[in-house]
């Protein structure tokens, strides 16, 4: 089968970006050949497809941009050669609104192309994709109708221009592409998720659907973890909705406790600076990492801490932990719950409570060599069962060849 991948990034921006490239690698490796559209970026991995990318909107003059959010004629244009060249069986698009745009809608149905659409926020529902406020509160107001809510609390960090955009777009798409009546079938990686826009958007009740969660490769024996780590480990994305202050604020009141921090993003100045005023010797920034330098530093943690506070899916941080054996505190909101099986595979807490949080740290401290070694065989199965990349691998095909059936009929 030829399988054209479509999403606004082609570099390893974020875990959505990791789960279209592990999917990539996993189609491959079943057998069928791979194409990518995408946008240009100096930052982007090489692949057989990069003439058919089109130009970033960020790149643009602003006004240029701002048409081409809501409807991108080049990645009509470009998409329309692709497919004159290559003939893809079936597209699978990731994150695509506001830069690819909808415009591939009418060319994949001309050329009787199926599409398959992976959820990885929540951008179908909610015009700012994250159900959250630009101060930190959850926010379902628009109630997956009225975006205007948008505008007025100022989603799109906090300017009135970006939140109207969005709003405006929201308005646009579901008059003239709604994603229902546009796309075959949807992934979606949380039942949490699949909940959440089936109440916002009940015409997903007759969508064809699965729920899986993201997989990785079984790791290497070296990159699983065989004792207790000497600490605490965030790897992610610096940006406010992770709950990284919460999350510094905890070990601040703990200074027994070492956390480390993997990542970079917009608040990595303001969460170092909360370090350095406190003066705090038990917090360490490690920068970026990737491959195998990350794959150890999950290895050597004794906990990965999740300290989320927007409605997370399934975050790609509680895979790796979970398959290196290394259990998880994470914040109970979103799909993490389904992930994190109290006392089991690791805690929960309440999202954004850093004392709540400070508890969980204690009782992790205070686990006994029997009790954590149990706790990291348990994360370790989960994953196993859960995580697995050949079950993963046999929904997604599920879900081409019952659409595909559709279309041959």
């Amino acid at each position: 089968m030829k399988i054209l991948l479509i999403n606004n990034f082609h570099y390893r921006k974020g875990g959505s970006e990791a789960v279209y490239f592990n999917m990539a690698r996993m189609l491959a490796h079943h057998g069928h050949e791979v194409l990518f559209f995408s946008c240009t970026d100096s930052r982007n991995e090489s692949c057989g497809q990069s003439g058919y990318f089109i130009r970033s909107n960020a790149s643009l003059p602003q006004i240029e941009g701002a048409i081409r959010y809501f409807y991108n004629r080049e990645a009509k244009r470009n998409l329309e050669r692709l497919i004159a060249d290559e003939r893809p069986d079936i597209a699978h698009v990731h994150l695509f609104w506001g830069g690819i745009s909808p415009a591939i809608f009418g060319v994949l149905r001309k050329h009787r192309i199926p599409l398959v659409h992976t959820a990885h926020d929540y951008r179908m529902v909610c015009p700012a994709y994250t159900f959250r406020t630009p101060d930190g509160r959850i926010c379902e107001q628009c109630r997956g109708r009225h975006f205007y809510h948008c505008t007025l609390n100022r989603c799109a960090k906090g300017s009135v221009t970006k939140s109207l955009l969005m709003s405006a777009e929201m308005y646009f798409r579901n008059v003239f592409f709604n994603p229902v009546r546009n796309i075959d079938g949807f992934v979606f990686v949380s039942r949490f998720a699949h909940e959440k826009h089936l109440e916002y958007m009940p015409a997903f009740g007759g969508a064809k659907y699965i729920v899986a969660y993201n997989s990785i490769p079984p790791l290497e024996e070296q990159f699983v973890s065989s004792k207790r780590g000497g600490y605490f480990l965030f790897f992610g994305r610096l940006s406010h909705e992770k709950g990284v202050a919460t999350l510094i604020d905890a070990f601040l009141a703990k200074p027994d406790a070492r956390l480390k921090i993997v990542g970079t993003g917009p608040e990595e100045d303001v969460l170092k600076a909360q370090v350095e005023q406190a003066r705090a010797h038990n917090i360490e920034f490690l920068g970026y990492r990737n491959g195998d330098a990350l794959k150890e530093t999950i290895r050597d943690a004794a906990f990965v801490v999740v300290p989320s506070e927007w409605y997370e899916n399934n975050p790609m941080t509680i895979v790796e932990a979970y398959s290196a054996g290394v259990p998880v505190i994470g914040a109970r909101i979103g799909g993490i719950p389904e992930i994190v099986d109290e006392g089991k595979t690791g805690f929960l807490f309440d999202s954004g409570n850093a004392d709540d949080l400070g508890r969980r740290i204690a009782e992790a401290q205070a686990l006994d060599d029997a009790e954590y070694a149990a706790m990291s065989r348990n994360a370790k199965a989960f994953a196993d069962e859960n995580f697995d990349e050949d079950k993963n691998y046999e929904k997604i095909i599920s879900l081409y060849r019952a659409i595909l059936q559709e279309y041959e009929k």
